[in-house]
């Protein structure tokens, strides 16, 4: 039997997808915010992300950021309830 998809793993596999980045961590950071508004006592809710991707050259933080949060749109409306996003073309990369 498969193990079901984490919101980490639909976050990478969606992210790949549509950006094919040359870097990208996803850190669920749900256990910082334990008892807060839109948390879930089985976590993942709380996204720390950065994406590093050629799909960015040219364009501003916001213009990136809009990009990624129409890519997780879906989960945006139901399983996260919050997204930190560092957004690099490949250029700006120093990780």
């Amino acid at each position: 039997m498969v193990a079901p998809m984490t919101v980490a793993d639909t976050i990478r596999r969606k992210l790949t997808q549509h950006f094919a980045p040359t870097r990208l961590e996803i850190i669920d950071e749900s256990h910082r915010h334990a008892g807060h508004v839109g948390a879930r006592p089985e976590g993942e809710t709380h996204f720390r992300v950065t994406i590093v991707a050629a799909a960015f050259a040219g364009l501003g933080r916001l213009a990136r950021q809009r990009l990624v949060y129409a890519a997780l749109a879906e989960e945006l409306k139901s399983r996260v309830h919050a997204l930190a996003l560092t957004t690099l073309a490949p250029d700006e990369d120093r990780g």
